[in-house]
C-alpha cells in the first residue's frame, strides 16, 4: 500500500516538475516557435498522465472547431481535421462554445439528447476524455481536449485542475502569438500602404475636384452618390481621358471605406509576369529574385476599396482568379497554398467596348456580369461642353500657382476655340494643353500655343471676332433650345436686351434650320 502512494506521489511530483517546465519554457516565446512548443507539450503532458491523445482546436470562419494542434500515440487513430461541427457533434460544441468544461469518463456520461455525438465518439473515439473552452476576452475561439481510446479513465478534480493550467498556459501563448502576428500584419500593411502612397502622390498630377455642371455630368454624379454608400461593384467605362478615375476616387470618399486608402491597380501599366504578384502578393522563393514575402494589392485593400483601372488588359488566367476573388473574397499568394480571405469593395474601368471584348473572346463574360452590377459611363468632353470653361479656369489656376505664372485672364476667342475643338484625348488633353500654354506663355492672359506645337484648337484660336461671337451665341441658343426672350432665354443668359440680341444674330446670319 505504501509503495502505491509513494508512486502515486512520484507521479503528481512529475506532473507538477512538468507544468513547471512548461510555464517556464513558454515565457516570452517567439510567435514562430509557439505551434512546435504545443506540440511538444501535449506529448510530454500525455505521456506523464498515462493518456492516449491531446487535441488543441481552433474555431474556423465556418463555426466548426478545426484541429490546429495534436499529438497521439504511435499507432493510434488521430481526429480529423474539422473535429467539431454543428452536424456531427452539435452537443459538444454548443457546450463548448458557452465556455463549459466537458468531462466524460464512459460514454455513459453523455445525456440522450447527445445521441449524434455519441456516434461520432464511438467513430473516432476517445473512450474517455476531457475538453477545456480556450477563452481569449471572454470569447470562446478554442478548445483542448485529452483522451484515452484504449481504456476508461476516471478524471479526477486534482487532474482536472492541473490540465485546466495547462489549457490557460495554451490559451495565454495563443492571444501573444496572435497579437504579435496581427501587430507584424499591421505593421506590414502600413509599411505596403506608406510605400504605395508615396508612390500615388508622385504620380498624381493636376487630379482636383469634379469640375462642371452640364446635364450630362449631373447625370453620373447623381449615379456616384447613390451606389457610394453601398458596397456594391461599379463599372466605370468612358473613353481615354474622361476621369474614370477621379469618379472612383469620389465614390470612395463617400462610402464608408473612406477612412482606408483607395488602392489603384492600372492593369494595362504591369507586365503579364509582375500583375499576378502585384494583385494577390507572392511568397518568398515564388520566382527567381523573390527573396521576401510581398502583400498584394488585394490584401492591402482588405477594408477598403480597390480600383482595377483598365480591368480588360487583365490576361484571361488572371480574370479566372479575380472572378473568385470577386465571388468569395479568396485568393492565394502567388507561390503560396493558404488561403486568404478579403473584404473588398471592387470599382473596375475601361475604356474599351467590353460586350465587345467578351464577343470577341479577350474577356470572360461571367467576369463582365459580375462587375456590371452598376455600370457607370462618363461621357465625352464633347458632350459637356458646357463644362470647357469652368475646367478651363479650374486648370489655369493650378497650373499658374504650381508654375508660378498665374493666368488673370482667358480670352472670349481663346475660350471658344476650346468649345469648338471635339477633343479626341478629353479632359486629360484639355489640361495639358492649359498646362503647356501657360509654359509657353509670357504674360497672365492664356493664349493656345503657337504653330510649332500646333493643335485644331490653336488654329481655332485665330478666328475673327466675329466668328468667336457667332460660336458663343449659338452654343447658348442650342442651349435653350432658342428661346430667346423670358427668365433662362438666350438674351437673359448673354446678359442683352432680347432686341439687341435679335440684331446681331441678324448681323452674323444666326438662324434655325431645326
Amino acid at each position: 500500500m505504501e509503495d502505491n502512494q509513494r508512486k502515486q506521489l512520484d507521479d503528481w511530483l512529475g506532473i507538477e516538475r512538468l507544468l513547471a517546465e512548461l510555464a517556464t519554457g513558454f515565457v516570452g516565446l517567439p510567435a514562430d516557435q509557439v505551434d512546435g512548443a504545443i506540440g511538444s507539450a501535449q506529448r510530454r503532458i500525455v505521456e506523464t498522465l498515462g493518456l492516449d491523445r491531446s487535441s488543441l482546436l481552433q474555431l474556423n470562419p465556418d463555426g466548426e472547431m478545426e484541429l490546429t494542434h495534436s499529438w497521439v500515440r504511435p499507432g493510434l487513430q488521430a481526429y480529423p481535421a474539422k473535429i467539431l461541427a454543428g452536424e456531427s457533434a452539435p452537443w459538444l460544441l454548443g457546450k463548448l462554445l458557452k465556455g463549459e468544461t466537458i468531462r466524460m469518463s464512459r460514454h455513459d456520461d453523455l445525456p440522450p439528447e447527445a445521441a449524434r455525438d455519441l456516434e461520432f465518439l464511438r467513430e473516432y473515439g476517445p473512450k474517455s476524455t476531457v475538453i477545456f473552452p480556450l477563452r481569449i476576452e471572454g470569447r470562446v475561439f478554442g478548445g483542448l481536449a485529452f483522451g484515452t481510446l484504449t481504456k476508461e479513465m476516471n478524471w479526477t478534480d486534482t487532474m482536472v485542475a492541473r490540465l485546466h493550467l495547462v489549457a490557460m498556459l495554451f490559451t495565454n501563448t495563443l492571444a501573444r502569438k496572435r497579437s504579435e502576428e496581427e501587430v507584424r500584419r499591421l505593421t506590414e500593411q502600413l509599411q505596403q500602404e506608406k510605400v504605395y502612397l508615396q508612390e500615388e502622390v508622385q504620380a498624381l498630377h493636376g487630379h482636383g475636384e469634379i469640375v462642371g455642371s452640364s446635364s450630362a455630368l449631373r447625370g453620373v454624379l447623381t449615379q456616384m452618390e447613390r451606389v457610394a454608400s453601398t458596397d456594391a461593384t461599379v463599372l466605370i467605362l468612358g473613353e481615354t481621358g474622361t476621369g474614370k478615375e477621379l469618379i472612383a476616387n469620389r465614390i470612395h470618399e463617400l462610402s464608408r471605406r473612406s477612412k482606408r486608402v483607395m488602392i489603384t491597380v492600372n492593369c494595362a501599366a504591369l507586365s503579364p509576369t509582375l500583375i499576378e504578384a502585384e494583385l494577390f502578393g507572392r511568397e518568398k522563393g515564388a520566382y527567381t529574385g523573390a527573396l521576401s514575402r510581398q502583400a498584394g494589392r488585394f490584401e492591402l485593400a482588405d477594408g477598403s476599396t480597390l480600383f482595377l483601372d483598365e480591368v480588360t488588359e487583365l490576361p484571361l488566367d488572371l480574370q479566372a482568379k479575380l472572378l473568385r476573388v470577386l465571388q468569395d473574397g479568396q485568393f492565394e499568394r502567388l507561390g503560396g497554398t493558404k488561403a486568404l480571405k478579403v473584404n473588398v469593395r471592387f470599382i473596375a474601368a475601361s475604356n474599351r467596348d467590353m460586350a465587345k471584348a467578351v464577343a470577341e473572346g479577350s474577356f470572360r463574360s461571367d467576369l463582365y456580369y459580375r462587375l456590371n452590377a452598376f455600370p457607370i459611363t462618363v461621357p465625352p468632353l464633347r458632350e459637356r461642353t458646357d463644362d470647357i470653361p469652368a475646367l478651363a479656369w479650374a486648370f489655369a489656376k493650378q497650373a499658374g500657382h504650381t508654375l508660378g505664372k498665374p493666368v488673370e485672364r482667358i480670352p472670349q476667342n481663346v475660350m471658344a476655340a476650346l468649345q469648338l475643338y471635339p477633343w479626341p484625348g478629353n479632359v486629360r488633353e484639355l489640361r495639358n494643353l492649359i498646362e503647356r500654354s501657360i509654359i509657353l506663355g509670357d504674360s497672365s492672359t492664356l493664349r493656345l500655343p503657337p504653330s510649332d506645337a500646333a493643335t485644331e484648337p490653336q488654329k481655332a484660336a485665330t478666328l475673327t471676332c466675329d466668328d468667336a461671337e457667332r460660336a458663343h451665341i449659338l452654343k447658348v441658343l442650342n442651349r435653350t433650345r432658342w428661346r430667346i426672350r423670358g427668365k433662362g432665354g438666350a438674351a437673359e443668359i448673354l446678359g442683352l436686351k432680347p432686341t439687341t440680341l435679335e440684331a446681331r444674330m441678324k448681323k452674323l446670319a444666326l438662324l434655325r434650320t431645326g
